[in-house]
């Protein structure tokens, strides 16, 4: 494309040579008017081959015209030597334009192609100066996030002494309240409604203990199968009760390493996640397989899903999607995955379900492998 556009240009500077030429060697000499308006002509091509072709167009352009222009002076207007140095004069005038022309266009070529390239690196400087924008950010972010994980652990300590031991009171006292009263008795429902809220507040109070002060981790070997298997169980009355089919399926030959009682934690925020979102109704798949020596602990449910912000934000702590949660099942669950060295990623449609998905090391992994897999 580029090698046509020159050609295209210099075949346009031949023929207006060439035709200015032609029109003065063509024109009788009385004819002086029109042979002062030809020469004029000769500095658009003049200019032209500047402008697209810098010193060397100019110039070029500029002698190709003296050497043409030349004999039409010494032959055509040899009788006339009065006028000769006027046309002499013009033919000087010819190569300095050119050579002022081509020079000044190259001046501003290359002025140009430092502006460009300024205007790159003040691109690329842009660019970085908002990457660490966001970076600060994200920092004042985490910042925040550990100010808040503070004061929550500050104020779990009171809670678990101030809060704590009087729920523990009203617990016994309302299951020493509900044996006076008949199963039939409505005052025997009020009782159970208090139990049940004071275990509710317990573990809201135990999620929060749980995020602002982690359990130490014991690391251990052991079978995916049983731990998924107690959870499943202990979650069955719920499951049950919401009418959600729960379908487990063990693949995973190797033992997982890590905290048994940990893991059954998070298996059970997630399991309980799901139970949740679905309501009345619905299937819980549990899948457990292998891959690149992980294990891969599939969750996948039949609930209303989750939008794109949603998703982007369910593992913050305090974000969530009903009324009264707490917003830290899906925060303890990500932390322990994590802290074990693993991942965990959710897939999710509005109207579709959700997909929680954990990469677990194995046990049979080497501390080298392990760390190239986090």
């Amino acid at each position: 494309m580029v090698w046509k556009k020159t050609s295209f240009r210099v075949i346009l500077l031949l023929i207006l040579v060439v035709g200015i030429s032609s029109l003065h060697y063509t024109t009788m000499t009385h004819h002086s008017h029109l042979h002062d308006v030809y020469r004029r002509l000769y500095y658009i091509p003049i200019v032209l081959g500047g402008v697209w072709f810098g010193v060397r167009g100019g110039l070029g352009t500029s002698v190709f015209i003296s050497i043409a222009y030349l004999p039409h002076v010494l032959m055509q207007w040899g009788h006339l030597p009065w006028t000769a140095p006027e046309r002499y004069l013009e033919i000087m005038m010819y190569n300095v334009i050119g050579a002022l022309t081509g020079t000044l266009m190259a001046k501003e070529h290359a002025q140009r192609l430092r502006a460009e390239e300024t205007a790159v690196q003040l691109q690329e400087s842009y660019d970085q100066l908002r990457q660490q924008a966001d970076l600060i950010l994200e920092i004042e972010e985490q910042l925040r996030q550990a100010d808040r994980l503070t004061t929550l652990g500050e104020l779990s300590a009171g809670l678990a002494h101030e809060i704590r031991n009087p729920l523990g009171s009203i617990r016994g006292t309302a299951e020493i309240l509900q044996g006076a009263f008949s199963t039939e008795d409505r005052y025997h429902e009020f009782t159970t409604i208090l139990i049940n809220e004071v275990d509710r507040l317990n573990q809201v109070l135990e999620n929060y203990l749980r995020y602002a002060r982690p359990d130490s981790m014991e690391k251990q070997q052991f079978s995916l199968a049983p731990i998924l298997d107690d959870v499943v169980q202990l979650t069955a009355v719920k499951a049950r009760k919401n009418r959600v089919a729960v379908d487990v399926d063990v693949d995973v030959a190797n033992s997982v390493a890590g905290d048994a009682s940990q893991y059954k934690q998070a298996f059970l925020n997630l399991i309980l996640n799901a139970l949740q979102a679905m309501g009345e109704g619905g299937c819980l798949s549990i899948l457990a397989t292998t891959d690149e020596n992980r294990a891969v602990v599939r969750f996948c449910d039949t609930g209303p899903g989750l939008t794109e912000e949603q998703r982007q934000k369910i593992f913050k702590p305090f974000y969530t999607t009903r009324s009264k949660g707490t917003g830290l099942g899906l925060a303890i669950t990500e932390r322990i995955v994590h802290n074990h060295g693993g991942s965990i990623m959710v897939e999710s449609l509005p109207k579709q379900g959700c997909c929680f998905e954990l990469r677990l090391p194995l046990a049979d992994l080497t501390p080298t492998q392990e760390n190239d897999h986090v």
